[in-house]
């Protein structure tokens, strides 16, 4: 994969570009451009290849004269779009995720699990093309949506990516020299069954995140954290976004916002031998046994299922969707003049 086509997708839009068109109410219609396709709605049919050629940011009108924009989606708008096989990380907690664990250029990243791949592009962004990130997951199902999401957004498999189809208990030692990671991202059901495994994976002050859904996900992790004595003082935070409407003097706050989707917890590994000064804090009942009666199902935490046929249909559409990516980025090489 190539630093242009990943780093500047612009210039003309080509056969095979995402295209995010934008109608005369303001709905979205995302569409993968074909010489012979073509959007219809009841405000009449827009060509395809109408718009091949055209600049990015170009208005067009249809067979009716209604005028839609089109725009190349931003990752934002992609991640909210794509194909989903596993409920996604919303753009508001990735990018909290890319600044609180400080995914870096050239930084050797551990993801898991992957899901629908919407963490994994902000991740593959935030490394550039000297890092490294491997994501391990357990559904060969959830991977293929992942892998067909990814090559879609950036025009092929990236370099840097290595997807691991495993349980990360047993997979991470085989994939990882002891002390080679830099950063771990757990988004998983129970992710303190596997900060054994991180902690040795980790180098030192390298930093692990969880992202958890529920409270008592929340103290379970920080607690078992703290329990390890591998690692500094747990800090866990919440993400809220309130938009606003400005026009003239009308400007208020949203009446919708994105509100709870989930908790992140940080902490940071100490150095072989190490022991982090003591917190003073007050009691509190912070014990979990294995005699806990709640049982950690993805039911039980509020986790959407999605059926089998629907996964595949969702596994066929991320897979013609990086087809059609593949076709724009072989047009993009075919347009490199030669020397």
């Amino acid at each position: 994969m190539t630093e242009t086509r990943t780093q500047r997708p612009s210039g003309p839009f080509r056969e095979g570009d995402r295209v995010q068109l934008t109608g005369p109410k303001g709905r979205l219609h995302t569409v993968t451009l074909r010489q012979d396709g073509e959007l219809h709605t009841h405000q009449g049919v827009l060509r395809h290849r109408d718009l091949i050629g055209l600049p990015d940011g170009s208005v067009l009108a249809n067979s009716s004269g209604h005028e839609y924009l089109a725009l190349r989606p931003l990752l934002r708008d992609f991640a909210m779009s794509m194909p989903r096989g596993a409920a996604i990380i919303y753009p508001k907690d990735a990018a909290q995720i890319v600044m609180q664990a400080d995914i870096f250029p050239g930084a050797t990243v551990v993801e898991a699990g992957v899901g629908s791949g919407a963490l994994s592009l902000s991740l593959l962004r935030a490394i550039g093309s000297d890092g490294k990130l491997i994501s391990f997951e357990r559904r060969e199902d959830f991977a293929d949506v992942a892998r067909g999401n990814v090559e879609t957004f950036f025009g092929g498999t990236p370099d840097t990516w290595r997807v691991v189809v495993g349980n990360l208990l047993e997979a991470l030692p085989v994939e990882a020299e002891p002390g080679s990671v830099d950063r771990v991202v757990l988004d998983m059901l129970a992710p303190w069954e596997c900060i054994d495994v991180v902690a040795d994976a980790l180098t030192p002050g390298g930093v692990v995140l969880c992202y958890v859904a529920t409270a008592t996900q929340l103290s379970r992790v920080a607690e078992y954290i703290r329990a390890t004595g591998l690692f500094t003082e747990p800090d866990a935070s919440e993400t809220m976004v309130r938009g606003w409407h400005v026009e003239g003097l009308a400007v208020r706050p949203d009446h919708r916002m994105v509100a709870h989707t989930g908790f992140l917890i940080t902490a940071r590994r100490l150095a072989p031998g190490a022991i982090a000064p003591s917190v003073k804090r007050r009691a509190s009942k912070s014990s979990y046994g294995d005699d806990d009666v709640e049982q950690w199902t993805p039911g039980a935490v509020g986790d959407r299922e999605i059926n089998d046929k629907n996964l595949r249909k969702r596994a066929r559409e991320a897979a013609k969707a990086a087809e059609g990516a593949r076709l724009a980025a072989t047009s993009r090489e075919s347009d490199q003049p030669t020397e």
